[in-house]
């Protein structure tokens, strides 16, 4: 059975309703995102930290898995499929996917700031006062800006087997997540799936311009019908 490396970025959650920060203003749904997303940040204001990451734990909630989850999961019948993202929402997982590594943390866990080994389930808010056992402030398992990325090394070992890639709604451009593609097999077939491509098609990339809800469904029927091939 081929195996299938997806790598996916904000624009998938996009359309589910989540917002993404990458946006002219430099603003996440009215935060600097310096000040909600560093280490900096959180050293100077842990109250504002907690209040950001609190909203979008509850928006994460509301919102529902959309039809490029989906079809990812229907990848799945005939594929081997490995799912790679640089999203922290459970939406993946929610539609049923079955192998999921989150590059940059996962909104719906919370750790401890004396331990980052001490991850613990978390679909409440964190308020200050929320200690781990070790009566240490709790904070949101994210990644944030200026921190390692602990996954990568996991996710390069993965790109590393693909027989295809596909990469989703990214502008593969925040590092060091858009350097996996380096580490995918060459002259594998890629397929990236985006609006608004900022690469060029190649002999072994193809480009769907297409939002994710289209595009993924689409490329699923195609490698499904053809078994992978290219032809």
């Amino acid at each position: 059975m081929k195996k299938i490396v997806v790598f996916t970025g904000a624009g998938i959650s996009a359309e589910s309703g989540i917002k993404t920060f990458r946006d002219a203003d430099g603003l996440w749904e009215g935060y600097d995102i310096m000040k909600v997303a560093s280490p900096l940040g959180w050293e100077r204001n842990q109250k504002l930290v907690l209040e950001f990451y609190n909203l979008r734990r509850k928006q994460l909630i509301e919102v529902q898995p959309n039809k490029a989850h989906k079809a990812l999961v229907k990848l799945e019948k005939s594929f081997n499929v490995e799912i790679i993202t640089q999203n922290i929402d459970d939406l993946h997982e929610r539609a049923g996917s079955s192998h999921v590594t989150h590059l940059h943390g996962e909104l719906l866990k919370a750790r401890s700031t004396f331990n980052e080994d001490l991850v613990m389930d978390w679909k409440k808010d964190i308020n200050p006062g929320d200690f781990c056992e070790y009566h240490s402030q709790l904070r949101p398992h994210v990644v944030w800006f200026g921190e390692p990325v602990p996954m990568f090394e996991k996710a390069a070992t993965i790109t590393e087997t693909a027989d295809i890639l596909i990469i989703i709604g990214t502008s593969m451009q925040v590092y060091p997540a858009a350097g996996l593609r380096e580490f995918a097999p060459p002259a594998i077939p890629v397929y990236f799936i985006d609006p608004k491509p900022n690469i060029s098609e190649s002999e072994n990339l193809k480009i769907i311009t297409e939002k994710a809800v289209k595009g993924v469904p689409q490329l699923v029927d195609k490698l499904i019908a053809s078994n992978g091939s290219t032809t």
